[in-house]
């Protein structure tokens, strides 16, 4: 069989399941991970014949997609604010919609250095290093409850020669030290258990739950504890930012205001939706 064979019994297989864009876009990383090859490579490769082993790893890599598992977990990568990180199974793969949030903290650290982090639910680690990686001189605690999470994130960051401290512990149990961080920021879980009916199968039946959803009768609890921990270790005039579900944003607003925070802005993502919160400690 040839890679241009190949290709349009991919493209039959995945039809349907994904839209073109997102179906092009997988079948490139597939590519890439079975050939190493490029988009230009691909090209330049399809009249070429397929060996029966590459034949067979793209199948089995088709199969587990019908089957509704992450791209990323079956590469074994998920691209985040412009590297390429290690996720595996028990850990959440990196959005698109945190790479906002991060933007958000480059922005508002420009010109500033030695900054002191807090990256509460650090999961793959993909927050706390991409702040370690493009802020100046920054110190970068990422704390976790998952060891597996730990772990990966540790393995990110040998990987992306980042510089993170890393702490296992439940945040609802950690006992944070005094005045330690001009930032904490955190992506937490925030999907309420009666969305998840009209979640994709890849999420909810691949991703750790414990990363996704939070308790129906308070949704906002992790918002809560968040506040509990900014309150004691934020120095003053520091900051704390949260990725939101959109549902309960302005609920978060008005509980961070009510606890005398500052300035408390919710931002847009780029679909358009509440997705962000910066809150100021004075």
């Amino acid at each position: 069989m040839t890679v241009r064979e190949e290709l349009l019994e991919m493209r039959s297989r995945l039809d349907g399941i994904f839209d073109r864009r997102e179906r092009e876009a997988i079948i490139l990383l597939i590519f890439s991970h079975v050939k190493g090859w490029s988009r230009v490579d691909l090209i330049i490769n399809e009249g070429k014949e397929l060996s029966d082993f590459s034949k067979k790893e793209i199948d089995r890599m088709i199969d587990r997609l019908l089957l509704g598992e992450p791209i990323q977990y079956i590469t074994g990568n998920a691209r985040f604010y412009g590297m390429d990180f290690k996720v595996r199974p028990g850990v959440l793969i990196p959005r698109p919609e945190t790479e906002e949030l991060v933007d958000w903290i480059c922005d508002d650290a420009k010109g500033k250095s030695d900054l002191s982090i807090l990256d509460i639910g650090t999961g793959s680690g993909c927050i706390a290093i991409s702040l370690a990686k493009h802020l100046s001189f920054p110190s970068v605690t990422a704390l976790d409850f998952s060891q597996t999470a730990i772990n990966q994130a540790k393995e990110n960051a040998e990987l992306l020669k980042a510089k993170i401290k890393l702490i296992e512990s439940d945040m609802y149990q950690w006992q944070p030290p005094s005045n330690a961080y001009d930032i904490i920021v955190s992506n937490p879980p925030y999907i309420a258990p009666d969305e998840k009916a009209d979640m994709e199968v890849r999420v909810k039946d691949f991703e750790p739950e414990e990363a996704l959803f939070v308790e129906a009768t308070d949704p906002i609890k992790p918002y809560k504890r968040i506040e509990e921990i900014a309150a004691r270790t934020i120095k003053p005039d520091g900051k704390v930012y949260l990725e939101l579900n959109p549902r309960f944003a302005e609920q978060v607003k008005a509980y961070y205001e009510s606890k005398g925070w500052q300035d408390v802005t919710v931002r847009l993502d780029s679909y358009g939706k509440n997705r962000m919160l910066k809150a100021s400690k004075s």
